[in-house]
């Protein structure tokens, strides 16, 4: 009688197994989510900072990464060079620049 219970025990272990086509849709599934949750969005984010930056010209007002913000005077290759106040210039590189603000952004905040 107990080898009967034995065999029986092992026959049901067997077909419980998944499939490999099951596996591999699965493993798909998560590239898929992975990709629209994570890769997609930082592409998107990664263009426009390429347009920002390729579209910025004198007079622009910008913010920095740091939470500065100015009024770009000059525009070279890598670099700018940002009014930060009244005769205060730095020099800093575009890819700093992370958003360009509305035309005047500065005259407001400097009332407040």
């Amino acid at each position: 009688m107990s080898l009967e219970l034995i065999s029986s025990a092992y026959a049901e272990g067997g077909a419980g197994q998944a499939s490999p086509i099951s596996s591999i849709i699965m493993l798909v599934g998560f590239v898929v989510i992975f990709y629209f949750l994570l890769i997609r969005p930082q592409q998107k984010r990664a263009k426009e900072h390429k347009n920002l930056i390729g579209n910025l010209q004198k007079g622009s007002e910008v913010a920095l990464a740091g939470g500065v913000m100015g009024r770009i005077t000059k525009v070279k290759d890598d670099f700018c060079v940002l009014e930060i106040s009244n005769g205060v210039e730095i020099t800093v590189q575009k890819q700093a620049i992370t958003a360009e603000l509305p035309k005047g952004t500065l005259k407001a905040v400097e009332n407040d």
